[in-house]
């Protein structure tokens, strides 16, 4: 199996506030890989890294075996170039984002927040088959596409969101807290449907995310995140019988 993300050894600073230190990710073809920690552990940031949003202060990230970003102030032993791709290309690769808190644009339509979604897609007929998928992937959103999305429930709301980065068919979808603030059924929908989308249509997951036991029965492989640090990895499975996970995270 081959590795569609590598996170090798980076480091975020916020002033002189060091929110990831030295942090190691590697995500695999085809897996859905969770990364959990409490509010405030630096998970989120580590998605901004990803997605150029953030500048690191050591380390590489790459994607598909080509380096996306790197440190400008970090030595390196192999002489290359320092690489760096803004937010646009890292997208244009293949790389969506469902972002926490779903910032779906309010005053637009649900069709409209799809149009956004799929504005690297330059084939007219395969941005209207992509909607199509996704109204059929979520019906609710077909009832809803001429309504603006500030009158979508917060369920429907994450619906839209995720096929919004849906549209762009990306090789890997990154999800930041995609149960948050939602009801238990709802939880339970979406990620019954993120489980849908890598086994049907292959797209690797890389899932951040505060509840735990949630993330890590939803997820093949796992890493516990703590004050900018990865603290533990290894597979779901294994990390949910973890005593220290159970007793910090799962609470047992």
């Amino acid at each position: 199996m081959s590795e569609i993300l590598r996170i090798d050894n980076i480091s975020v600073s916020y002033g002189s506030i060091e929110a990831l230190h030295n942090v190691s990710i590697s995500v695999n073809e085809g897996d859905i890989v969770s990364l959990i920690g409490a509010n405030g552990a630096g998970k989120s940031t580590l998605l901004k890294a990803i997605l150029a949003q953030v500048p690191l202060t050591s380390g590489f990230i790459s994607y598909n075996g080509e380096e996306i970003a790197s440190a400008r102030n970090h030595s390196r032993k192999d002489k290359k170039e320092h690489k760096n791709l803004s937010t646009h290309q890292i997208s244009a690769l293949g790389v969506a984002l469902v972002p926490e808190g779903r910032h779906v644009f309010a005053d637009m339509t649900v069709e409209e927040n799809l149009d956004m979604g799929a504005f690297l897609v330059k084939d007219a007929k395969l941005i209207e088959r992509k909607k199509e998928e996704m109204y059929e992937f979520f019906p609710i959103l077909r009832d809803r596409r001429k309504q603006k999305t500030r009158s979508l429930s917060g369920g429907e709301q994450q619906m839209l969101a995720i096929s919004r980065a849906l549209m762009s068919s990306p090789r890997i979808l990154l999800l930041d807290e995609p149960g948050l603030g939602l009801a238990p059924l709802i939880v339970q929908e979406i990620f019954q449907k993120i489980r849908k989308i890598n086994a049907e249509d292959k797209v690797t997951v890389f899932l951040v995310e505060q509840n735990a036991n949630l993330a890590l029965k939803n997820s093949t492989a796992g890493y516990v995140m703590e004050n900018g640090v990865i603290v533990l990895s290894g597979s779901s499975r294994d990390l949910l019988e973890n005593e220290d996970v159970k007793k910090a995270y799962l609470g047992a």
